[in-house]
């Protein structure tokens, strides 16, 4: 599962390591929901857009790293936090129509999970 966290939204996508490949998922609102998304899906990785200034250096707001924590804590699943510079303005490249496109947060969310899965 790629996740694309945000104060306001959280973009979630899916992806098949065999395959490399991801997809946009759906946005949340709150951890719970994410929780319930892992146990349905059977998810067993979490790869987590990690904040950076365009500088590279980090740009942890305390509430993501509660996020992530809570995550950590709450799920015997990996997480992996992996640069997520610049996916939102790649995620705006790729949106279609408004009839057709996927929520902005879950395509950033496929960009972070699609990089990672094109690296292993």
């Amino acid at each position: 599962m790629g996740i694309d966290w945000g104060e306001k939204r959280i973009g979630l996508a899916l992806g098949d390591s065999e395959i490399k490949m991801a997809v946009p998922f759906k946005v949340v609102n709150n951890l719970e929901e994410i929780l319930a998304i892992i146990d349905s899906e059977e998810i067993d990785k979490i790869i987590i857009g990690q904040p950076l200034k365009l500088s590279g250096q980090y740009d942890f707001p305390v509430i993501f790293k509660n996020f992530v924590d809570s995550i950590q804590k709450r799920t015997n699943i990996v997480v992996e936090l992996i640069d997520e510079r610049l996916t939102s303005k790649a995620a705006d490249a790729l949106i279609g129509s408004k009839k057709t496109k996927a929520p902005r947060d879950a395509i950033a969310a496929m960009l972070i999970l699609q990089s990672y899965l094109d690296k292993i």
